[in-house]
């Protein structure tokens, strides 16, 4: 008799659980140093992807609302 872990769906949801790390250390001259680690999912990663996505595909709407030109109002001139 075969366990889930044999069943290949389980190895996949497996994958998409298991987290990944990234670590990056920079140094400037002798006076400043900046390390940084996170760790996230892959479902994770696809997630932070879309935001991405959406952010950049909402850049276009809006650099091109800001450079139409907006008429003056009409304003009525006093006597």
């Amino acid at each position: 008799m075969s366990t889930i872990e044999d069943r290949p769906v389980a190895r996949i949801v497996d994958s998409l659980t298991e987290p990944q790390t990234a670590r990056a250390r920079m140094r400037a001259g002798s006076g400043f140093e900046a390390e940084a680690m996170v760790t996230v999912s892959p479902v994770g990663l696809l997630a932070i992807g879309g935001l991405v996505a959406a952010i950049l595909l909402s850049v276009v709407p809006i650099v091109r609302a800001s450079r139409q030109r907006i008429p003056p109002p009409d304003v009525p001139k006093l006597p």
